[in-house]
């Protein structure tokens, strides 16, 4: 027992608590909201939507494997990149043979149904972990010689591969946060602005093509509509309703459980999903979008703070890559539900429900708060070596 709570402390004054701590409120918050959010829902005298129970165990379970992975050296896991790439491969291959899509999306293959539990898994999820691991080892390795020509084209493809299996999954959204990582990534290792600047133009002289043969009609109509709403009432009715939900919250909100949109059977399409947002703007108001962005923003901050103070470097890219994944997931949610980008289906860490999003998402914070700990305890030895072999420093 003496050890056990021995082994308690150290991890308590290791590990990244600020972190765990943010963290931590805002999936209470992100609960909370959803469970208000699928009031409606409750069936058979049931006190709560399935959507609630399932992210709840989600979170907890996500929790206790975030907790684990910090535990575990950061350097082992970095050691099993090439298990991780094939795994990640893999499981989107089996998703693209055997997966289903959303019902607007028959023929999208986004999603892998476990078992006879009537549980969907979404594996695009943890294959962004799995990317930002294995292109963070892959920046590493060539990080003196990054701006050489095939280094590039390497990097490139390494990116190409995940990005294409989700794109030709049916998930583009997800593709759209794959390429913000790997921005975010190139961007801190050092990569030279031209090679920026030639990818924006590239991009720029494909979109034509990328409208024409890679947009579905459904995608594109979510775009028009953006432009021309009186054109596809059916298609901008879900963010027209988020935007009166967020405009009927004023500064404080009509109170939790209380808003005329979130509590009206499909006032607004997936408003446990998708427009989350919503829910908090018309049930908390300004106030309440205010405190979860800024939640968000901590958690953000943290994570690219972890990497920035890694001295040796080798994390560095990793932590501003979960930070771009958080970042860039919440700047398109929000562009979403106030009718800034058209729905692609782009979750909102921490609030938004679903299982895969939930867990996988404390996946990358075990990461972040491993690489802290072990980088925490580096730094405590240099500092003893340093008083051993420096014993005159404090006279």
């Amino acid at each position: 027992m003496k050890n056990i709570f021995k082994a308690l402390k150290n991890f308590i004054i290791e590990t990244d608590n600020i972190l765990l701590f943010f963290c931590l409120i805002t999936s209470a918050f992100g609960c909370i909201t959803v469970l208000s959010a699928t009031l409606q829902n409750v069936t058979d005298g049931g006190r709560f939507s399935r959507d609630f129970i399932v992210m709840a165990a989600a979170v907890i379970l996500g929790i206790i494997i975030a907790i684990i992975i910090s535990l575990i050296d950061y350097e082992f896991i970095m050691k099993l990149w090439p298990v991780i790439a094939i795994f990640c491969v893999g499981i989107m291959l089996i998703t693209l043979k055997f997966g289903i899509g959303p019902p607007e999306r028959p023929d999208a293959r986004t999603w892998l149904k476990l078992g006879g539990l009537g549980i969907y898994f979404q594996p695009s999820e943890i294959v962004k972990i799995g990317f930002i691991i294995t292109f963070g080892v892959h920046l590493d390795k060539v990080k003196n010689h990054i701006n050489s020509f095939l280094n590039v084209i390497l990097l490139a493809l390494h990116a190409i591969i995940p990005i294409g299996l989700v794109i030709v999954s049916g998930d583009l959204g997800s593709a759209l946060v794959f390429m913000i990582i790997t921005i975010v990534m190139l961007f801190v290792a050092g990569l030279h602005w031209g090679y920026f600047l030639g990818g924006g133009l590239l991009v720029g002289a494909s979109l034509p093509l990328i409208w024409m043969y890679l947009l579905g009609n459904i995608q594109k109509q979510r775009f028009l509509a953006l432009a021309y709403p009186e054109l596809y009432p059916d298609i901008i009715y879900q963010q027209e309703r988020g935007m009166a939900a967020i405009k009927g919250g004023g500064i404080t909100g009509q109170g939790l459980f209380h808003g005329i949109y979130t509590q009206t059977r499909n006032g607004i399409p997936e408003s446990e999903n998708d427009m989350i947002f919503s829910v908090i703007g018309e049930e908390l108001g300004f106030i309440g979008c205010a405190v979860a962005l800024l939640l968000l923003t901590a958690i953000t901050i943290r994570i690219a703070r972890t990497g920035k103070h890694d001295k040796i470097g080798n994390t560095k890219v990793m932590c501003y890559g979960v930070a771009g994944m958080i970042a860039g997931q919440v700047i398109i949610n929000v562009g979403m539900c106030l009718m800034l980008l058209p729905v692609i289906g782009i979750t909102l860490p921490f609030f938004s429900a679903g299982g895969s999003s939930n867990l996988c998402i404390y996946f990358a914070i075990g990461l972040i708060m491993s690489f802290y700990r072990y980088n925490q305890q580096r730094d405590m030895i240099n500092v003893n070596f340093s008083n051993i072999t420096n014993p005159f420093m404090d006279i």
